[in-house]
């Protein structure tokens, strides 16, 4: 089975672009604030036990395929390539602070939009030519990751850090119990992640925004394989693989 990796990393070349276009043109506002008034922006908001946040999410996702030996043994369907889609989402946040360096974050409600679409090549019995079938498998993800930030030391208006956690999400759009679908590619309502990414905090008079770029890896096996179904017979294994990019504002 043919699977191409190029959709992750331009994926995650698009995203450290928009992360870095976002934290530069912040970075120049606030610098020249701070030539003209030299003040500090929320001088105790790092000594609250708790803040409150919301997140308005951009997510490019995309499988890892697993081919099942059955593969082998058919001539209809010659390879299976995972593509990489957009989607959008809601979150809110609630931080808890354990020391000057360390956050625990809880994630909830998340709920995420997201497209992880698969491309068959199929040749036909008959006549032996190939073509394209593109299967859009579309999900609704309420999630509910909990996460462990580490903080660097303040430098006036400006603070990054790095995060950790585990995510548990539930696919409100999953199709595994669907009977008439012979030409869907059924999922496993849920899925279990672990989650990496870095962000910059941009302290304002009433509100602080973080752009923040987070890496989501699944771990477990979302394919419910059906024997009967040609797209999916194919198919031992999908793992969902996504990039997350956020803008968190935060009180």
């Amino acid at each position: 089975m043919i699977i191409s990796f190029s959709p992750l990393c331009t994926g995650i070349r698009k995203s450290l672009s928009v992360t870095m276009l976002v934290c530069g043109l912040l970075a120049s506002s606030m610098s020249g604030r701070a030539q003209l008034r030299d003040n500090i922006n929320l001088p105790d908001n790092d000594a609250k036990f708790y803040h409150l946040g919301i997140a308005l999410i951009y997510n490019t996702s995309h499988f890892q395929v697993r081919s099942h030996p059955s593969f082998l043994q058919q001539d209809s369907i010659m390879s299976v390539n995972p593509l990489n889609t957009g989607g959008f989402g809601l979150a809110g946040l609630h931080t808890f602070r354990i020391s000057d360096h360390f956050q625990f974050r809880v994630v909830f409600p998340q709920l995420m939009f997201s497209y992880k679409n698969l491309k068959y090549n199929i040749q036909s019995a008959t006549t032996g030519q190939q073509t394209e079938s593109v299967k859009q498998v579309e999900s609704i993800l309420l999630g509910f990751p909990l996460q462990v930030k580490f903080l660097s030391d303040r430098i006036n208006n400006f603070r990054v850090y790095m995060l950790g956690g585990i995510n548990y999400q539930y696919d409100l759009a999953s199709n595994a119990t669907a009977r008439k679908a012979g030409d869907l590619v059924k999922l496993k309502p849920y899925d279990f992640s672990i989650e990496a990414g870095i962000g910059f905090h941009f302290y304002f008079p009433v509100f602080i925004l973080s752009p923040e770029l987070k890496i989501s890896d699944g771990i477990i096996n979302v394919h419910s394989r059906d024997p009967n179904l040609i797209y999916s017979s194919t198919i031992d294994k999908l793992n969902s693989r996504m990039i997350v990019f956020s803008l968190i504002f935060e009180g």
